[in-house]
């Protein structure tokens, strides 16, 4: 517990600095926000012109589908804030020799390397994420606002996950000087996990679920609010995201021994 309280205390420090640090350039700050809002307005669009044509996509119609883009919102700007910065410049830190410092501090390198920056200019855009999820779950008719408590615990879970995955790529950089390439086809990866798993056939869909299990990241909690809850499926993502951090952690202490210093 003592443990828990001292990272969440250095956690909560980090985010201060980086809020300071990024109202020193307020230009950015906003031009941050409104290329996501740009970002926002494209995924809204394209749904909202698909269902032109037809009522539903996969087993869901505009009012369901427009739940699950704000389920992916609120989801993606979390991982924007928390987590975005910090694995996109992983690469540069290896090559940089920032990382000398990083594994030099008493501290877990893991979580200082994942959480060292929070992107604050994304707060705003969280906020306006979470507007339009709200918009999006008062045009249904009749929703039970009480299945909104499974989000407590599927997008956490989710978000595990979402990091978990990420940092494995991420780490490759250690192990390889650039890996540029492998940093590309995850986001490839990524962008699966940004459309509802039911518009995949069922293999394909089943893989995202597990082996590649992107589909936890918005699919599942939204089904939580849409669907009756598939216990089962819920249970399976609250060990998945336990056993993807385990296994980010051994792979990180695993690229470890392929590093040598900056300075070496």
């Amino acid at each position: 517990m003592k443990t828990l309280k001292k990272y969440f205390s250095l956690y909560l420090a980090l985010f201060r600095t980086s809020f300071i640090a990024d109202l020193e350039y307020r230009v950015n700050f906003l031009t941050r926000i409104a290329t996501d809002i740009f970002w926002y307005l494209a995924q809204i669009i394209t749904f909202e012109v698909l269902f032109r044509h037809t009522p539903k996509i996969g087993d869901w119609n505009l009012e369901q589908m427009r739940v699950f883009l704000g389920v992916m919102f609120v989801v993606d700007g979390l991982y924007m804030i928390i987590l975005s910065e910090n694995l996109d410049q992983f690469s540069e830190k290896v090559r940089k020799g920032d990382l000398d410092l990083l594994l030099a501090k008493p501290v877990n390198s893991q979580f200082i390397l994942s959480l060292q920056k929070a992107s604050t200019a994304m707060i705003g855009n969280l906020m306006l994420g979470t507007a339009w999820f709200i918009y999006s779950l008062v045009q249904l008719p009749d929703f039970e606002w009480l299945r909104l408590l499974w989000l407590l615990v599927l997008i956490p879970c989710g978000l595990i996950a979402l990091y978990a995955m990420r940092f494995v790529m991420a780490s490759t950089a250690v192990i390889f000087a650039r890996s540029e390439n492998l940093q590309f086809i995850w986001y490839q990866i990524y962008r699966l996990g940004m459309r509802p798993d039911s518009i995949y056939v069922p293999w394909f869909k089943w893989f995202i679920l597990t082996a590649l299990p992107v589909g936890v990241i918005a699919s599942v909690p939204a089904r939580a609010l849409l669907e009756p809850p598939n216990f089962l499926l819920f249970a399976w993502v609250v060990v998945l995201s336990g056993l993807l951090i385990y296994l980010s952690n051994k792979f990180w202490k695993f690229a470890l021994k392929f590093y040598s210093s900056a300075s070496s």
